[in-house]
């Protein structure tokens, strides 16, 4: 009896170990994992990062009252200069920041053009159905003019070439976005939401295409994009789509 007890014993303790392993081991399906994956995946591409707000409730994460755009802005001032490539500082932002969103600033390696959600839809399906080279793209969740959908592209300034940066004016600054309904472009200045992000009201930035996508110049697209925000301002019976254009421009 007492040998079949002990028998029993070890048994349990076998299974409650590997269930203990099974615990402390992340898995491939574990969201942080495949969270932390996506993020390295940009900062390889060269795409800088820094951490942002993330949702507390309906609220912001921030400490400002009314905060104008909850979970969308990044956490620190000095996001310019913070934000990096390190591999080892992003998993770092990653791992002891777990539910923090991440912002990427333009301007240097890649810009942003904004579009509405439904523009954005329509121009994507045109754009690779002329056989047009589309880089990365993100939808970005919310409701009316907070649905808007992210074409990842190359910067048009470099840093060898520092008088053709065009700083991203206040026009395009993320807070005002219900200024400019249409086209906005994100470059020198700006920053966007990267994927994965959530937001209030179980809202998320998420990727539609990948980084696996090269960076294309943003001119290929910019037509096919501009023609369909007027096409959505219409059907929509608003003013002709205002196209918020970068300094310079």
């Amino acid at each position: 009896m007492g040998s079949e007890s002990g028998r029993v014993k070890r048994g349990e303790q076998s299974r409650i170990s590997q269930w203990l392993r099974r615990r402390q081991k992340p898995t491939a399906e574990d969201p942080g994992v495949e969270r932390e994956a996506l993020l390295l995946a940009v900062a390889a591409a060269g795409l800088p990062l820094a951490p942002a707000a993330h949702p507390a409730g309906y609220r912001c994460s921030c400490d400002r009252i009314g905060c104008p755009t909850p979970a969308r802005h990044p956490v620190s001032f000095a996001w310019q200069t913070q934000s990096t490539t390190d591999r080892a500082q992003v998993e770092r932002w990653a791992r002891n920041q777990p539910q923090a969103n991440f912002i990427t600033a333009t301007g240097m390696v890649h810009d942003v053009l904004d579009v509405p959600l439904e523009a954005g839809t329509a121009a994507l399906a045109r754009l690779l159905a002329a056989g047009i080279e589309v880089g990365p793209v993100a939808e970005s969740g919310g409701t009316g003019e907070q649905a808007r959908m992210l074409f990842f592209t190359a910067t048009r300034g470099t840093p060898e070439d520092e008088d053709e940066w065009w700083p991203c004016v206040l026009d395009c600054h993320p807070e005002t976005m219900d200024e400019h309904p249409g086209l906005r472009w994100h470059c020198r200045g700006s920053y966007v939401l990267v994927p994965p992000a959530a937001l209030p009201g179980d809202q998320a930035v998420t990727w539609i295409r990948g980084m696996e996508h090269p960076l294309p110049d943003p001119l290929t697209l910019l037509e096919t994009l501009t023609d369909a925000c007027a096409a959505y301002a219409g059907a929509a019976d608003r003013t002709p789509a205002t196209v918020a254009w970068p300094l310079g421009q």
